[in-house]
């Protein structure tokens, strides 16, 4: 991968600069050599303002993840409710394995919609991105996916 590239599929609010795993030393020598004061300028830790999400993503994100999760777990919830209601107030008797298997399906798609509130947002600050945010979620799994693979590679 080269350069240009890298700089292409790197995350809008991810810092250039790269962070050096520190030398692996048997023992320390008493008398510490001027390289050492270069190395703890390399070895200089991320600043919270580059490891954080920019207030405009997360606030993006947090819209999403409560639409997207939101909805179908009121829907949830409401089906309880009006099954509940059904069987108190009128002769309609539900099944309990439909009510139990539409609540489980309502549920789990709140679960699904966090992670797909988080991904389908924009990440880049000057971009708001689709309504749906199809295009958002596949650059955002793609940028996943290659870190997951990226990181698999070093840990082997």
């Amino acid at each position: 991968m080269s350069a240009e590239e890298s700089e292409r599929s790197r995350l809008p609010f991810e810092p250039n600069k790269k962070r050096q795993k520190p030398a692996k030393t048997q023992s320390k020598p008493a008398i510490q050599p001027q390289e050492s004061s270069k190395q703890a300028d390399r070895k200089t830790p991320y600043t919270k303002e580059e490891m954080t999400i920019p207030q405009v993503v997360s606030q993006r994100m947090i819209r999403r993840v409560a639409g997207f999760c939101g909805v179908p777990t009121a829907l949830g919830i409401t089906t309880l409710v009006v099954s509940y209601l059904l069987a108190i107030y009128s002769d309609i008797q539900l099944p309990p394995i439909a009510v139990l298997l539409v609540n489980m399906g309502l549920f789990g798609l709140g679960v699904l919609g966090i992670t797909y509130g988080v991904l389908s947002a924009s990440w880049d600050e000057e971009r708001v991105g689709s309504l749906l945010g199809l295009g958002e979620f596949n650059t955002n799994w793609g940028r996943m996916v290659a870190v997951w693979r990226e990181t698999r590679q070093k840990n082997s």
